[in-house]
C-alpha cells in the first residue's frame, strides 16, 4: 500500500511528526466517523539519519502511528503525557501547573494558554487521566480542534478501534464550556 503524499505534512509539530516538512506521506491513511467524531488515522515513515544501517546498508525505518478526532470547539495549544526518561535526565520534572500533586508528579503538560488547560483539566478529567492506564501510555494533544495521541510502531486494526475508544473517552469528559472558551 502506498502512502498519501502530503497527507500527513500539515501535523508537522504534533507529537512524533517533524517540527517541519514538505509533501510528507501518510501511509495507512484512514478517514471516518467514530462514536460520531470525525477521526483521522495514520502511519508516519521516517529513517533516522543517526541510526545504524541494516546488513543490507540501509537504515532502519522508524513507524509512527498518530491517531486524532475532532473536537467539540477549538481549543488552545496542550501537550499531556508523564514525564519522559530525558525529562528526568535534564532535571525537567513534571509542570507544575495544577497543584494536585499527584497529577503534577505523574503528567507534565506544556501549554499556552493556563487558562484552557485548567477548563479542560477539572477534578473528574484529573481524576479520570489519574486512573485509567490509557493515560500513562498515550500522550495528548490538543491543536486547533482536534485531539492527538501516537505511539511508535505499526497500526494494527484493534490498536486503532483502542486509541479512538480513549480519544473520544477523553473528548467526552472534558467539559463543553472549555472548547467555548479558548
Amino acid at each position: 500500500m502506498s502512502g498519501a503524499r502530503g497527507r500527513a505534512t500539515e501535523y508537522c509539530g504534533v507529537g512524533p511528526m517533524p517540527g517541519k516538512g514538505s509533501n510528507l506521506s501518510a501511509w495507512h491513511y484512514i478517514t471516518g466517523e467514530f462514536r460520531g467524531r470525525a477521526f483521522k488515522c495514520f502511519e508516519y515513515r521516517y529513517t533516522d539519519p543517526l541510526s545504524p544501517t541494516t546488513q543490507s546498508g540501509n537504515r532502519k525505518l522508524t513507524y509512527e502511528s498518530v491517531f486524532l478526532v475532532s473536537a467539540p470547539g477549538p481549543g488552545a495549544y496542550m501537550h499531556m503525557e508523564p514525564p519522559s526518561k530525558l525529562d528526568r535526565v535534564l532535571g525537567r520534572g513534571p509542570r507544575k501547573l495544577l497543584d494536585v500533586p499527584e497529577f503534577d508528579a505523574k503528567f507534565r503538560v506544556d501549554r499556552h494558554d493556563e487558562a484552557f488547560v485548567r477548563n479542560v483539566l477539572t477534578g473528574d478529567v484529573m481524576a479520570f487521566f489519574l486512573s485509567d492506564q490509557r493515560a500513562e501510555k498515550n500522550p495528548l494533544r490538543v491543536r486547533d480542534d482536534e485531539l492527538f495521541t501516537w505511539y511508535t510502531g505499526t497500526m494494527t486494526p484493534q490498536d486503532i478501534e483502542d486509541r479512538l475508544n480513549y480519544l473520544c473517552d477523553v473528548v467526552e469528559r472534558i467539559p463543553a464550556q472549555a472548547w467555548t472558551s479558548a
